[in-house]
């Protein structure tokens, strides 16, 4: 693991993957900390997920605005306790436009419209393990940002679980954004390094991940004009930052 001696750099992970280091400063965390405790509670509470053929995910999670379960979304928490999930926040979406842009340049994230966030929380041995988000109807980018204990984040490729794939250190406040080529990379998070935690996150232990992602399920006729735009910046090669691998 890096220590805090080297910097870390802006760095284009894959096309149209990027990790922008330190992007949240201490304040902007402790809010979000402050934002994911009151989510946790309800109305409905984080969670261990149970998968289809019985395993538990070792992260529990609490989603805003959509309610994620293997493997579809619904208003209500049907697996958990049937409530309706917590309203997805207008600043959190601003949040999102903003990270768009910080990734890909300067009025990208104008028509970024998330409704959806997963929180989930690693503590212990927790990981999680190659998969892809492609849950979503809409193929914009997910906006990943990390609080608390720095992690082995795996970002592969498009077309296997295995190989090849990069091992990018997340430590608290980076941000990671993928989309256009990269939006259905499988992606992973081996480990975490219990104790790395600035105290100044608002983080005593464990990692929070929160991800904005837009579900493409609030209107056919509204996603279809996002996805255009998607779809044509991912035509358009030059408009996605571009890996060197």
């Amino acid at each position: 693991m890096s220590g805090a001696l080297f910097p870390r750099g802006r760095a284009v992970v894959g096309d149209g993957a990027v990790h922008v280091p330190g992007w949240l400063d201490p304040a902007r965390q402790r809010e979000l900390v402050e934002a994911c405790r009151g989510w946790a509670r309800g109305p409905v509470p984080m969670r261990h997920t149970t998968l289809p053929g019985g395993g538990v995910m070792s992260v529990r999670t609490v989603c805003l605005g959509w309610h994620w379960q293997p493997y579809r979304y619904s208003r209500t928490a049907g697996d958990v306790n049937g409530a309706r999930v917590a309203p997805f926040p207008e600043w959190l979406a601003e949040l999102g436009r903003a990270a768009v842009d910080e990734a890909y340049g300067e009025g990208a994230g104008e028509r970024y419209a998330p409704d959806t966030a997963l929180v989930n929380f690693y503590e212990g041995a927790a990981r999680m393990g190659m998969h892809q988000d492609k849950d979503e109807k809409s193929r914009a980018p997910v906006v990943s940002l990390s609080i608390g204990d720095t992690c082995v984040f795996r970002f592969g490729n498009t077309r296997t679980r295995t190989r090849p794939y990069t091992d990018v250190e997340l430590a608290s406040g980076d941000l990671f954004v993928f989309g256009g080529p990269s939006r259905l990379a499988f992606h992973a998070v081996p480990k975490v390094y219990p104790g790395t935690a600035d105290p100044a996150s608002g983080m005593r232990a464990g990692r929070l991940n929160i991800t904005l992602r837009e579900t493409g399920l609030a209107g056919e006729r509204r996603r279809a004009r996002r996805e255009s735009r998607w779809t044509a910046c991912g035509q358009r090669e030059r408009e996605w930052p571009k890996s060197r691998r």
